[in-house]
């Protein structure tokens, strides 16, 4: 469980993580932090291309600089846009793989957070690693 400070802080880190998005069509920026066991704190932006299905959001380029840095247990992540939107279903599936538990903070622009919840409510019937035959 998240304590209020962590909850802060985790906001203010995806709010300052906006400042690097390249929101050159949607212009919709969005920034997050990922909180791992380890206590480290990976930040991310969503990066467009005119090639829209080769964009790539912020709580993946988080969640892939934690895991290509070893730490594959994650515990939180901060999401941060101007409305409060919620993570896309690619997102929830990669986040899931790493930490069905982590809880999800989903804030507005203000730092006012939205929704409180965690991957697996976000994503329930996540198919993972158990599903697949590794016979």
């Amino acid at each position: 469980m998240l304590t209020d400070k962590q909850r802060k802080s985790l906001v203010e880190a995806a709010r300052k993580a906006q400042d690097g998005a390249y929101a050159r069509y949607s212009n919709y920026k969005v920034g997050a932090a990922l909180l791992t066991d380890s206590g480290s704190v990976y930040t991310g932006s969503n990066i467009e291309n005119a090639v829209y299905p080769l964009s790539i959001c912020a709580e993946r380029v988080a969640a892939f600089k934690a895991v290509s840095n070893g730490d594959l247990k994650f515990e939180a992540i901060a999401v941060v846009t101007r409305d409060g939107g919620s993570p896309c279903g690619s997102c929830r599936q990669v986040l899931s793989e790493f930490g069905l538990d982590a809880q999800v903070l989903i804030a507005n622009q203000q730092g006012e957070i939205i929704q409180e919840t965690t991957v697996s409510e976000l994503l329930p019937g996540a198919f993972g690693p158990a599903n697949l035959d590794n016979d």
